[in-house]
């Protein structure tokens, strides 16, 4: 759902965000989630009390940085540089920021001793289409709502970094 959510948020961008660069986004949405959680399995227990201590930090900073650019971008009134969301640099960060949460679950599945393959291509899968639908939707809502899309999807990036904090501490 975090997938969705971002790609909802780059879609009302409008800058760039053509089908070509939104599957490129789905691919390291979808490629991270499935890598994140073969790496979490791969750790197993050893290595998530590491991790856990601030991996919430981690997302919670990704998501808070690209929320407020797109934010005050929304407030831009067309004269300067508009962000770009389907850049590289963007891409991995947001990739990164959405699939720490899959980190946890592949340690979950080396504690329940829990095959991997499977698993991993559904994560992937799901995220990849879910990135797409999020896009496609987005694009749709930029396109109605013009600059006041990106400035709630900066807050929607914010709001789900907040979240990850939140469910951390209960």
């Amino acid at each position: 759902m975090d997938c969705f959510a971002v790609a909802i948020c780059a879609g009302t961008t409008g800058l760039r965000f053509r089908f070509r660069n939104l599957f490129i986004m789905a691919l390291s949405f979808g490629g991270f989630q499935s890598f994140m959680a073969v790496f979490g399995w791969l750790a197993g227990t050893g290595f998530m009390p590491i991790i856990k201590s601030f991996d919430h930090w981690i997302a919670f900073g990704l998501l808070v940085f690209v929320g407020s650019k797109m934010f005050m971008e929304g407030f831009n009134k067309g004269g300067g540089r508009q962000s770009d969301y389907t850049g590289v640099k963007a891409v991995i960060l947001l990739s990164i920021a959405t699939s720490i949460d899959a980190l946890v679950v592949g340690v979950s599945f080396s504690l329940l001793k829990q095959g991997l393959l499977l698993p991993v291509i559904l994560i992937g899968a799901v995220s990849f289409i879910f990135t797409i639908a999020g896009g496609i939707i987005g694009r749709k809502a930029g396109q109605m709502l013009g600059k006041r899309a990106e400035v709630l999807g900066g807050l929607i990036l914010i709001g789900i970094g907040v979240k990850i904090l939140i469910e951390h501490f209960k």
